[in-house]
Parts: C-alpha cells; sequence; structure tokens
C-alpha cells in the first residue's frame, strides 16, 4: 500500500462556494465524501477576516473537524505583488504579507503553507526561519508553465540548498507533466464552431515550438474561426503542454525535487466517466510518487473552465489516485 496521503484542496469547490450552492461546512463534507484525509484552504478564498483568522472560524474548523474526520492540512497563500496601484510591492512587504499568512496557517493547524513564485528567491530565503519559528514548511509552488528544472525554479532550489532549512521547499502543481491540451478549453472551442482540424493544427504548432503569435496567424490563415483563441492563448499559457517524448525527462526533474517537496497538487482538469484524466498521464505520475517513497499529501485541485462545479470530478479523481497508488 502507498504511503501517499491524499487530500483535497477546497479550490474544488469554488463554483459551488461561489454561487451560494455550498458553505464553508458543505465544502468541507463534499471533500469527506470524496475520500480526502485533509484539505487545503486557500485563505483569500474562504477566510472571512483575511488575511487574519479569527476564533469564531477556528470554533468552526474544530467543530468540523469532529463531525466530518477531517481537517485543513494545508494553506494557500496568495504572493500578489499589484497589490498597489503605482508599483509591485517590495520584498520586505512581500516577506511581512507572508509572515501574516504563516500566523494564520499557525492557527488553522496546517504544517504546510503553497508560497506563490511571485515572492522572490530572496525573500522566500528570509522566510526560513519564520517559517520555523509558526513551525509551518514553505513550499514554492512549481505551477505550468514553469517545470522544476525552468531557470526560475532552479534559483529556488538553489536558495533550499543554501540554507539546509526543513521550512523551504517546494509545492509541485502536476499540471506542468500535461502532455496533450486542455480539454475543456478544445470541448468550448468545438462549441463555438471552431473546427477540430483547427484546433489539431494549432496543437500541432505548439508541439512543434513556433510562437504564440506565428501559430495564431497559421491558424487564421487556415480559415480557423477566431473562437479558437482562447484555446490557442491557453495551449501557450498556464494550461500549455508538452510533446509526450519530453515526458521521461519531466519525471526526471519531478523526481529530482520530490525530496524537497512537502506536498503535490493532482492538478485534473477533465475526468471521463473511467476516471481518466485527459491531458496529465498520471498513470506514470503516482507510480513514481509510490517508487520514490513520497509520504507526503497529494491535494486534488480541479480547476472549472467548464464552470459545472467541482464535486463529481473531485470524486472520479480520489478514485483514480487511489486505484493508480493501489490503496
Amino acid at each position: 500500500m502507498s504511503s501517499v496521503k491524499l487530500g483535497a484542496t477546497l479550490f474544488c469547490y469554488g463554483t459551488e462556494y461561489a454561487r451560494f450552492e455550498y458553505d464553508f461546512e458543505e465544502c468541507v463534507r463534499q471533500a469527506a465524501l470524496a475520500g480526502a484525509e485533509g484539505y487545503e484552504i486557500v485563505g483569500t478564498q474562504m477566510l472571512p477576516s483575511y488575511p487574519n483568522v479569527s476564533d469564531e472560524f477556528l470554533g468552526k474548523i474544530e467543530e468540523l473537524k469532529v463531525k466530518y474526520g477531517i481537517g485543513p492540512v494545508s494553506y494557500g497563500a496568495n504572493n500578489d505583488k499589484g497589490m498597489r496601484c503605482d508599483r509591485n510591492l517590495t520584498d520586505d512587504e512581500m516577506l511581512a504579507d507572508a509572515i501574516i499568512d504563516l500566523k494564520t496557517a499557525n492557527k488553522l493547524g496546517c504544517k504546510v503553507m503553497r508560497v506563490q513564485y511571485m515572492m522572490s528567491p530572496e525573500a522566500f530565503e528570509r522566510l526560513a526561519p519564520y517559517a520555523e519559528l509558526f513551525d509551518v514548511r514553505c513550499g514554492i509552488e512549481i505551477h505550468n508553465p514553469e517545470t522544476p528544472g525552468s531557470p526560475s525554479m532552479q534559483k529556488y532550489l538553489e536558495v533550499i540548498k543554501k540554507t539546509g532549512s526543513k521550512y523551504l521547499g517546494f509545492v509541485p502543481d502536476f499540471g506542468f507533466l500535461s502532455v496533450r491540451p486542455n480539454k475543456p478549453q478544445w470541448m468550448k472551442a468545438l462549441q463555438a464552431g471552431v473546427k477540430e482540424e483547427h484546433l489539431q493544427m494549432a496543437a500541432q504548432l505548439r508541439r512543434e515550438g513556433v510562437s504564440q503569435e506565428e501559430a495564431a496567424q497559421k491558424v487564421m490563415e487556415a480559415g480557423a474561426s477566431p473562437a479558437i483563441m482562447p484555446a490557442l492563448a491557453g495551449m501557450f499559457g498556464f494550461v500549455q503542454f508538452h510533446d509526450e517524448k519530453d515526458l521521461p525527462q519531466l519525471l526526471q526533474e519531478l523526481k529530482e525535487i520530490l525530496p524537497y517537496s512537502f506536498e503535490c497538487h493532482g492538478k485534473f482538469h477533465y475526468l471521463d466517466e473511467a476516471c481518466h484524466e485527459a491531458s496529465i498521464p498520471y498513470n506514470h505520475i503516482l507510480p513514481l510518487l509510490a517508487k520514490e517513497g513520497y509520504n507526503g499529501y497529494l491535494i486534488c485541485e480541479y480547476e472549472d473552465e467548464l464552470y459545472c462545479g467541482g464535486t463529481e470530478f473531485t470524486k472520479r479523481q480520489m478514485i483514480m489516485e487511489r486505484t493508480l497508488l493501489g490503496d
């Protein structure tokens, strides 16, 4: 049996939450029903007193632990440089915000905090003693289009090794391992009247490494509907994908940073009724986690491009993960 622990971010239920179909308790209940052993809470989304946490909310957390058997295990912090209209925040200001997040994570009982790479490597290095003080491990999120081997992530790895701190590390988001186009964006393009052949053409141009501008020009010259543009932008943006021949190298990059990874984000965009994720090769990823002895949380994270809610897909993701991990 695998030592990987399965959890879910309550962000999975963001659509239901935003539509007032679910309140905080219902999000927790649904995560428990899906099979989560713990959950991530994104502060900006669900803390009424963000960036702080009230005693009233902490009481609710404890009540729900008793009621549903799960509590928060990780805290999703937002490191926003753009809080001012006149300039970006300085490293000192980013660090100060992150310290407030650490206090909140500590009060919630979270042992891991996701840090976004808008925090510079220099500020991240300075975060180490505060993370140790509050006993919360801080992981830089490796999010598509970055990979563990990309230059920006290697700078964070240098900091982690330089400090030797057990409180600085990574939170890899498996979206960076995508090897096929984003299915929801593809589906929406087809519904908008885009021809399959033009989507296939755009995907092939992405695989060939042409620029987004050149790809856009070529598909339009081929007679594609302008409705293809959101899908094409996704192929070159935060849901871009790699050629399948690059997968062994990407898996090797993941393997190399796993010893520094405090949790992993099991990103998913679309799972069919057979519980197969359309673009991310979990049949390669999860056996690697098990083989390498990873024993942290794998946090399911749904991106709801279809605006249909995450309840059913989160259940499917959990089923798929348990099957591949042999649980």
